[in-house]
């Protein structure tokens, strides 16, 4: 009974070992590919917002509303351009991808920027489906940090450039409690990836995110700058050419008082 119970306790102790091991590494791994300042993250043009539920009861959820707020900085200051919503939508009175959309478009974001993933059930599904479905092969992340750092491993195991603004946590207990919860969520994620291959729920045909529909917008301001140039240039050749005239008619006017 006692070498039963001495065994059990090894077990238990090896175990949360390796939770506690599986959850380090991840985020010593993928610390370099996290940014928490706009101005230092590079620019890409897809920008993934992982979904959560706004409310809990009829509480606002903080974790969705700094997600909201994170993507809508780096979307204003032209590190993004096109906002792919990712999200869970189980039953008509619960659609993730919808109730951000809604939120982006109050804020200004046009609906030609904005690109839904109504299958995002969990994080697996979000990362791989934007590679696979949308052909977004180079990604911002938008979500909080400790999920960030899941998110980047599934991607690195997936082939998928990917890097995360972490928004900010939520003060209290509820921050706390969802990091616990995030050490069994690594843990399932290294399962999937290295021993159960595991796949989305739903995959299908591609439907890519067209290259023209939201160009990037410092790209955008570039071509309007230089069009204004042009029309300066064009402008000032105008002034020079209206200048010649009036000189060569002068002249002539004066050639002609002489010769009368």
């Amino acid at each position: 009974m006692r070498k039963a119970f001495l065994t059990l306790i090894s077990l238990l102790v090896l175990c949360a070992f390796s939770l506690v091991a599986i959850d380090q590494w991840i985020s010593f791994r993928y610390r370099n590919d996290i940014y928490n300042d706009v101005q230092l993250i590079p620019e890409r043009r897809v920008g993934i917002v992982l979904g959560t539920s706004k409310y809990i009861g009829k509480t606002l959820n903080w974790f969705y509303q700094h997600r909201i707020d994170s993507a809508l900085k780096l979307y204003d200051a032209e590190k993004v351009s096109v906002l792919l919503l990712s999200g869970d939508n189980a039953h008509r009175s619960y659609n993730e991808p919808w109730t951000m959309k809604r939120d982006f478009m109050r804020a200004g974001v046009p609906d030609e920027n904005i690109v839904l993933d109504y299958a995002g059930f969990r994080t697996l599904d979000s990362i791989v489906r934007a590679n696979k479905i949308f052909e977004a092969n180079d990604l911002v992340v938008i979500t909080q940090r400790f999920h960030c750092e899941r998110a980047l491993f599934l991607a690195e195991h997936n082939n998928i450039d990917a890097i995360c603004f972490a928004a900010p946590m939520p003060g209290g207990l509820s921050g706390w409690k969802i990091r616990g919860r995030e050490v069994l969520a690594r843990f399932n994620a290294v399962v999937d990836v290295y021993l159960l291959n595991k796949q989305p729920k739903f995959l299908g045909p591609p439907h890519p995110i067209e290259p023209d529909a939201a160009p990037v917008l410092a790209h955008a301001k570039a071509e309007s700058s230089s069009a204004v140039n042009t029309i300066s240039s064009a402008s000032a050749t105008s002034s020079s050419a209206a200048s010649t005239v009036n000189e060569a008619a002068s002249s002539a006017a004066t050639t002609v008082t002489e010769a009368n």
